[in-house]
């Protein structure tokens, strides 16, 4: 039986659902930073929020698994936007 939001649209794939969740964040970080939010304080609790949704789909022994790496990766600049000068 097909669904009624099955018939809106197709699944989208996961890239795609990345490429638009960073949009929507993109959005709301800019939203925040327009009504006087700190983006200390939108980053801190974009990663709270991050880190209770992990840990609510796969567990805190997961969770603590998948961020034991993320120092190396910050290290390395796996999460720095890189601007290019013109």
């Amino acid at each position: 039986m097909l669904t009624f939001t099955k018939l809106l649209r197709d699944p989208i794939p996961d890239h795609e659902q990345k490429q638009v969740a960073l949009t929507y964040l993109h959005e709301a970080w800019a939203e925040a930073h327009l009504d006087g939010v700190d983006g200390d304080c939108m980053a801190q609790a974009c990663l709270f929020r991050a880190l209770s949704e992990l840990i609510g789909t796969y567990g805190e022994e997961a969770t603590a698994h998948f961020t034991e790496n993320l120092p190396s990766r910050i290290k390395n600049g796996e999460f720095s936007v890189r601007r290019q000068r013109q």
